[in-house]
């Protein structure tokens, strides 16, 4: 989904939004950014206008197919973000782009996430029946009240959710060199699952400059604090506009 278009933009950015989020989770992000980046965000099977196509459920085809579309777009040069689900996305997508056809990020923005190489601190909840996996989401803050009340929004909502905690609880690290590209990574100071600790966890990733930057609130503070988060997008990418 093209959220800012323009005519040989001097960077573009690539937006991966979390488990069950589409990106339409991104749709204020253009007004918060210069002009002159071209900013996309990744429209994943099972929500938007991709409603009707099978779900995803490992990391691998998320990554050939993200990867394929990017190739048309490599005309100037990209910057990932990544929140949550989004972050090991976009670190795999960085790593493809590299491998593959030699293409290395202008910058990767990774948000809500453990660096790679840890385990995950969680029990799975990607395989429980219906009514104990809604109300484990639920706890996580990633299902408001208001929705779990529609019963048939509920039949949607929930094969996307399980695929997406699939991908994100089946990822599986493959060690390999850090990237050559500088790393960013966000986090909420209120988040229960992800510390600062792993979150600082992701300087082994890179060989570049590596910057860490929390804020106020849990896990979704990339909605409260959407306009912060780009100012830091903005500066970091400054070199290239």
């Amino acid at each position: 989904m093209a959220l800012k278009a323009g005519l040989n933009p001097a960077l573009r950015l690539l937006c991966i939004p979390y488990a069950g989020g589409g990106a339409a989770a991104f749709r204020g992000w253009p007004a918060e950014l210069p002009d002159q980046i071209d900013c996309r965000a990744v429209q994943l099977p099972g929500r938007g206008e991709r409603m009707r196509e099978p779900l995803w459920k490992s990391l691998p085809p998320i990554v050939e197919s993200v990867t394929r579309d990017l190739l048309p777009f490599l005309d100037a040069p990209l910057a990932l973000f990544g929140h949550s689900m989004g972050a090991i996305i976009a670190f795999e997508l960085a790593r493809m782009l590299r491998a593959a056809y030699g293409v290395n990020l202008a910058h990767l923005f990774v948000s809500g996430r453990p660096a790679p190489h840890l385990p995950y601190s969680r029990k799975p909840i990607y395989n429980l029946p219906d009514g104990e996996f809604v109300e484990a989401v639920h706890r996580m803050g990633g299902l408001p009240a208001e929705i779990r009340d529609e019963a048939e929004l509920m039949q949607l909502i929930v094969p996307v959710l399980r695929a997406d905690f699939s991908v994100s609880q089946t990822y599986a690290y493959v060690p390999g060199p850090p990237l050559d590209c500088p790393i960013t990574a966000f986090g909420g100071v209120s988040d229960a699952d992800v510390s600062r600790e792993q979150l600082e966890a992701w300087r082994g990733h890179t060989a570049r400059p590596f910057s860490l930057h929390m804020f106020e609130g849990g896990h979704f503070f990339i909605h409260t604090s959407s306009a912060a988060v780009c100012k830091i997008l903005s500066r970091e990418l400054a070199n290239f506009l």
